[in-house]
């Protein structure tokens, strides 16, 4: 596959919390997004968003793939569906992430394979990190 390096795109996110209330996330560019924890409250909890990070950069990986191997014009949607399994031990974690992928177009079995691995092993940022062991860097700021 080709290098996907292009111009970088600000990325970063920040919550803030008060006392009572739920998070509110700003990403670096603006956008905005308020985040729920009970069960029957619709909107997205942190782990939705650790699912739905990963399903959008699958799908958006996959149709780069797809660009790549030149049969994107054959491919009429690609769905990536994310949900997991939390840890029955130790930390609270997701043990097993749940990703069924489906692709519609005129393409063989092989090709959609293809595409898959590529969006997966290849391109997609946030599985390469899942997958690896990032290293985290904490600071603490005192405030008044």
């Amino acid at each position: 596959m080709a290098d996907l390096k292009g111009r970088p795109r600000p990325t970063g996110a920040t919550a803030t919390l008060c006392r009572t209330g739920f998070p509110h996330v700003t990403s670096t560019t603006r956008g905005e997004i308020d985040i729920v924890t009970a069960p029957s409250q619709p909107g997205f909890s942190p782990l939705d968003l650790l699912y739905a990070s990963l399903s959008a950069c699958l799908v958006l990986s996959a149709r780069i793939a797809a660009s790549q191997m030149g049969v994107l014009d054959r491919i009429s949607e690609i769905t990536v569906d994310v949900t997991g399994e939390k840890a029955a031990e130790g930390l609270s974690r997701v043990a097993k992430f749940n990703i069924v992928f489906s692709i519609t177009g005129d393409l063989d079995e092989e090709t959609r394979r293809k595409i898959v691995d590529a969006a997966e092993d290849e391109i997609c940022t946030v599985s390469n990190t899942i997958r690896g062991t990032p290293e985290f860097s904490t600071t603490i700021v005192e405030q008044g």
